[in-house]
């Protein structure tokens, strides 16, 4: 069987690289956005300026495309083929469009960054802006510090998730139906959930809609329950279940619907849950690639009637710049994988981009039944074609399919690879495969780091920082407020530079060869023994996934469930004697600690999942404060660590001088840092004064 796979895995590689080959050659016809909508531009936070770039603007409104399904550079996309042109060999669709543009375009930096929004929430400004992530942003209040602003960014956004239900301005991609000689297409849809104990429960995630089943009448469906990731399953029987599905208004026709699963005596509480049906019409979800790439190159290249970023006809910005967090991270990652950053006319759309948190994953953006909102942890949605070969951004071998390529292979084949900084917290490691990057597939050595890549680990950091003061949640421990989004601010003033020459602050992640990167199991021997906290005894490990022979070169997922072949090695950062992770670019908080800031955090003892890792939590656990207070703790309290406030503000200043004369901290931030530590170690350092 493994022989097959092999086989199977060469016959996909041998198309991959056709198709290459075959976009080297150019296309003989060129399509890309054909006009923007605007539906309103007016003065964003009621024309309050920002530095020297002054007002912006707020324009909302659509993009339309048209694509070439006979381009070269569109074969990658699956199902494509599967679309009727119109009369003029293009296909159409359209995304929401929503943008922030300095009002003088002569006051802009020249760069656009391009948030591809996180299952339709607007991330960026929350960031790099320390806003309130409100996702419809017209106030001064909304546009936080103005960051970006002060900086002369223009900020775009697009709807690039199918599967999004309308509501709260979230935005939406509004792809095309494929289907074979006017019948539709069908196959297996399986869908992973863990609804607690309720009654009814959506399907996918909130928010999201699935595919029309094929009959109406509910057959052709199974459910089944398991109490871990790689449990037994067992079927519910039918009686016990119904499945509703829901369709959108009419004026969100060609929407998914929403899917639900009604149980006639509840749900389990800790029980994981998987609806496998055959669904109908999937759509060609691959578009959400070419969407962004054709939009960017738009905006680059004064592409498109009515386009709203040029002047006179000519575009003002030079520069496209990508961030994503998660889920968006992880887009990205997947458009340089599959050589979508080229467009119909052989140009590079995003100069730079920067997944953020997307650990060693792609995603499920590019198939049949596509599930973007799909992720896999050590607990949930394990087996979704996510967590999958290449992981690294250099060529390797997989071993077990035995092809040789990386994420950069097609886009490189191109010219068109763009700059890269990859950045992500510790709890990567332990719950997205976030070694996989920059190690080999077995966790044996260190992975070659192309020229054009930069990676970027904050140690002591959860997958998003927890608010202060924290919480536990369904943790053991307290969560996680190590706040690593000072880099990130930092790092994209580098990136933009980067791209004009200018060389970015060097790596810094945990390694192989500098004994920063071990075995999990490995590192628990160096973890103080600390009453209440159990140390994690399971970490993410994806494996290789046999998805049916025509997963790799079609896109198409046949097995529901897939099975495994074996599993790739991941590993995690070391720790000192305090518990905190050594190899990393650590905020000065974590560098200068007052408690044990970790990647991971365990389920509470008394929860359904007491041996789980909270998925993408870290744990903050406080030091003793006084030596009275120590106890069994082997931690040094902060009475004998500091002594004072006064003297914890003076290493802890001259932590930040040095992350800024490295060039990984802004001095405004540096500052911002000391003032926020100040205030919230006030209380916990009064004992020591009185």
């Amino acid at each position: 069987m493994k022989r097959i796979i092999r086989s199977l895995a060469r016959l996909a590689r041998i198309r991959f690289i056709i198709a290459l080959v075959i976009s080297l050659m150019g296309s003989h016809a060129t399509a890309e956005v054909e006009r923007f909508e605007v539906i309103s531009r007016e003065p964003f936070a009621d024309g309050a300026e920002f530095g020297d770039v002054g007002a912006y603007e707020r324009i909302v409104g659509k993009v339309h495309f048209t694509i070439d399904p006979s381009a070269n550079q569109n074969q990658s996309v699956v199902d494509l083929q599967f679309v009727k042109p119109d009369a003029d060999g293009l296909v159409r669709y359209s995304a929401d469009l929503f943008m922030l543009a300095p009002a003088d375009t002569t006051r802009s930096n020249g760069a656009a960054v391009y948030d591809v929004n996180n299952r339709g929430r607007k991330r960026l400004l929350a960031y790099f802006n320390y806003a309130n992530g409100i996702n419809d942003p017209k106030t001064l209040e909304d546009a936080g510090d103005g960051f970006l602003f002060r900086h002369g960014f223009t900020i775009v956004w697009s709807g690039w998730d199918g599967e999004l239900i309308p509501g709260d301005n979230r935005l939406q991609l509004h792809a095309p139906i494929a289907r074979r000689n006017d019948e539709s297409i069908k196959g297996l849809v399986r869908c992973e959930f863990e609804p607690g104990a309720v009654n009814r429960s959506n399907a996918q995630r909130a928010n999201h809609g699935g595919y029309f089943p094929s009959k109406s009448d509910g057959n052709h469906a199974a459910l089944t329950k398991r109490a871990t990731a790689r449990g037994q399953r067992v079927l519910v029987p039918a009686d016990q279940w119904q499945l509703h599905v829901t369709e959108q208004p009419s004026e969100h026709q060609g929407q998914l619907p929403l899917v639900e699963v009604e149980m006639k005596n509840g749900f389990e509480d800790g029980q994981i849950y998987e609806l496998v049906y055959e669904a109908k019409d999937p759509i060609v979800h691959g578009l959400c690639f070419t969407s962004v790439r054709d939009l960017m190159s738009a905006i680059k290249y004064g592409d498109g009637l009515e386009n709203p970023l040029t002047v006179d006809g000519r575009p003002f910005i030079q520069r496209a710049l990508g961030w994503g967090i998660s889920q968006s991270g992880r887009f990205l990652r997947e458009l340089v994988y599959w050589g979508l950053n080229q467009d119909e006319k052989g140009r590079q759309a995003f100069d730079a981009v920067m997944p953020h948190v997307s650990g060693g994953g792609l995603g499920s953006f590019n198939q049949r039944f596509a599930q973007p909102t799909r992720f896999s942890t050590q607990r949930h949605q394990h087996d979704y074609p996510i967590d999958r070969f290449p992981f690294s951004y250099s060529t390797q071998r997989d071993p077990y399919s035995g092809w040789r390529t990386s994420l950069t292979t097609a886009s490189d084949r191109t010219n068109t690879t763009p700059l890269i900084m990859h950045t992500q917290s510790t709890a990567e490691y332990w719950t997205r495969a976030g070694s996989l990057p920059h190690t080999d597939p077995m966790g044996i050595r260190d992975a070659r780091v192309p020229r054009n890549v930069r990676f970027y680990t904050f140690g002591g950091t959860q997958h998003g920082p927890s608010a202060y003061p924290p919480t536990r949640g369904k943790g053991q421990a307290l969560a996680n407020p190590g706040d690593y989004k000072v880099f990130l601010r930092a790092l994209m003033l580098h990136m933009d530079n980067w791209v004009n020459g200018v060389k970015p602050p060097p790596s810094v992640y945990p390694s192989i060869k500098g004994g920063t990167l071990v075995s999990w199991d490995q590192a628990s021997t160096g973890f103080p023994n600390l009453a209440g906290i159990r140390y994690a005894k399971k970490i993410h490990t994806p494996a290789y996934y046999d998805f049916g022979p025509k997963f790799l070169s079609h896109g198409i997922v046949e097995y529901q469930p897939p099975s495994s072949w074996g599993d790739y090695v991941v590993l995690v950062p070391i720790c000192d004697e305090d518990g905190n992770e050594l190899g990393c670019l650590s905020p000065p908080e974590v560098m200068v600690p007052i408690a044990t800031y970790t990647g991971w955090n365990m389920y509470a003892e008394d929860s359904a999942s007491p041996n789980s890792l909270v998925g993408l939590n870290g744990s903050y656990i406080p030091f003793p404060v006084t030596t009275a207070d120590k106890g069994d703790d082997p931690r040094q309290p902060l009475q004998e660590r500091y002594g004072s406030l006064k003297y914890y503000i003076e290493k802890l200043s001259v932590a930040c001088d040095k992350l800024v004369d490295d060039g990984y901290l802004l001095e405004e931030d540096a500052k911002r840092t000391i003032e926020i530590q100040e205030t919230r170690l006030k209380p916990i350092f009064q004992p020591l004064s009185e």
